[in-house]
């Protein structure tokens, strides 16, 4: 079944959790990835298995890579070269006001780019980027050309 939503859906996956969350298994309905969630040291658990920040980081990563490739094919601004990278950085602590909040630092290399060059296809792959716009108004992205 389609996700209903103002967009034109061309791929979906479904994932779970089981057990404590944090602390159980988590995994994707296809049976490919199965992992197990232990809450980090940090924030009193054992740090014995991964976490949601960890997924995340990885996630936003390689989709922020991909919106850069596509922008830079679209818009005629060169390759993104083979060694591009980008490193997602993601904390998580209480609000100001309760609960708990994430934030984001994404440091983008694109070794061999003009440095004009790399800020714009950096810029595009923000606006492209469908975890950037899932974020934006939402956390803090700190996104850096490094």
């Amino acid at each position: 079944m389609a996700i209903d939503m103002a967009i034109d859906t061309k791929y979906q996956t479904e994932g779970y959790a089981t057990g404590g969350g944090r602390n159980g298994i988590a995994g994707l309905a296809s049976g490919q990835l199965t992992v197990t969630m232990a809450s980090p040291r940090a924030l009193g658990g054992d740090g014995k298995g991964h976490n949601p920040e960890e997924l995340f980081a990885m996630g936003y990563a390689a989709c922020f890579l991909s919106a850069m490739h596509a922008v830079a094919r679209m818009e005629k601004l060169g390759d993104v070269p083979e060694d591009a990278k980008v490193t997602a950085t993601v904390g998580i602590g209480p609000r100001g006001d309760g609960g708990f909040g994430i934030a984001v630092k994404l440091a983008v290399s694109l070794p061999g780019l003009d440095r004009a060059v790399a800020q714009k296809i950096v810029e595009r792959g923000h606006f492209v980027c469908p975890y950037s716009d899932a974020t934006k108004g939402n956390i803090d992205v700190d996104l850096s050309l490094v």
